[in-house]
């Protein structure tokens, strides 16, 4: 199983010491990137990473970021894994983050996002053959969008891996009482106002190792202030609304999940496993490990991901062996 790249990443640099040229040699993969416009004339930052020769390409995987993530950090690691492990991979920076258009960090509707997502990954799918399976792979945050894209686009993705799913935010990291409950004010009144006071900062709670930690905020893209009003409440209203929809979850789908999260709380995402309609699902909570995986020890990491990579490989090459193309993309 290939080695995760973050093994090779500095406090300072993703890539460590290499260029990201050279970086991308050293793991044969190619990277291209490109801006799209949306609907609403924000210009949109996308990339992808495809395995070179002779590495034969046996799926897509489509990236979904995390609240104050983007696509070419931590993420990007993780989509070079991907890439060489035979997945042509591609991510999106939401509005408000990485490099693209809108107020940083700040998601007051999530349908959107949504809508963003589909659209960049649809376009993606549809350069390779209808019949190639494809793949979601979200963290956080993402996790909540990936599971609206498989909701609206049913039957059509082979596979969705869950990495820290906000399905619910946890007791521990809710704005402490009655600031929850007067949020709905806040929000109308001042929406853009950064006053939800999170217990603990996010790099903080969610990587383990320090010098992972110095380099989530390293990134000179990486907003480090409170949440806005008006996202803090959309962050409710999802997760509220997701668990009504448990039920409706059909994809195959792995769940993977720090069991001591303080962020997104793992008890939802086993809840999520219990409820789901899916006939294929997975569970797998790791003893003991934060909110961001990528963030543990290189051997946990090597687990964890090495896990993910497996049920990828394991389920691409059942569908290419099956000749299974009933979740092809429109062309």
């Amino acid at each position: 199983m290939p080695k995760h790249p973050v093994a090779e990443a500095t406090e300072q640099s993703p890539f460590g010491s290499l260029t990201p040229e050279e970086f991308y040699a050293r793991h044969s993969v190619a990277h291209s990137s490109e801006f799209i416009t949306n609907s609403r004339g924000l210009k949109l930052f996308t990339q992808w990473w495809t395995p070179l020769p002779p590495t034969k390409i046996i799926g897509v995987v489509c990236v979904v970021h995390g609240f104050t993530g983007e696509s070419s950090w931590f993420v990007q690691l993780t989509s070079v894994l991907f890439a060489k492990s035979g997945f042509a991979t591609c991510a999106i920076d939401h509005q408000g983050h990485g490099f693209s258009d809108g107020l940083v960090a700040h998601i007051p509707d999530i349908n959107p996002v949504v809508d963003d997502a589909i659209s960049f990954f649809d376009s993606f799918r549809a350069r390779y053959p209808p019949d190639l399976p494809a793949f979601l792979y979200s963290e956080s945050l993402g996790g909540a969008i990936a599971l609206y894209i498989t909701l609206r686009q049913k039957g059509e993705w082979n596979g969705l891996i869950l990495n820290g799913a906000m399905c619910g935010i946890s007791a521990k990291f809710k704005p402490p009482w009655p600031l929850e409950h007067l949020l709905f004010t806040v929000a109308w009144l001042v929406p853009t106002w950064r006053v939800v006071p999170t217990r603990g900062s996010l790099p903080d709670v969610s990587f383990k190792e320090e010098w992972k930690r110095k380099l989530a905020v390293a990134s000179p893209r990486r907003p480090v202030a409170r949440p806005r009003a008006a996202t803090a409440l959309e962050f409710l209203r999802i997760s509220k609304e997701l668990q009504g929809r448990f039920e409706e979850v059909d994809v195959p789908i792995l769940i993977s999940h720090g069991g001591d999260d303080v962020v997104c709380d793992p008890a939802c995402t086993e809840e999520l496993y219990k409820r789901a309609a899916s006939k294929d699902k997975t569970l797998k909570i790791y003893p003991g490990l934060w909110h961001q995986l990528v963030g543990e020890s290189e051997e946990d990491v090597e687990l964890v991901f090495g896990d993910m990579v497996e049920w990828l490989r394991t389920r691409a090459l059942g569908a290419a062996k099956n000749g299974d193309d009933s979740h092809a993309p429109p062309m």
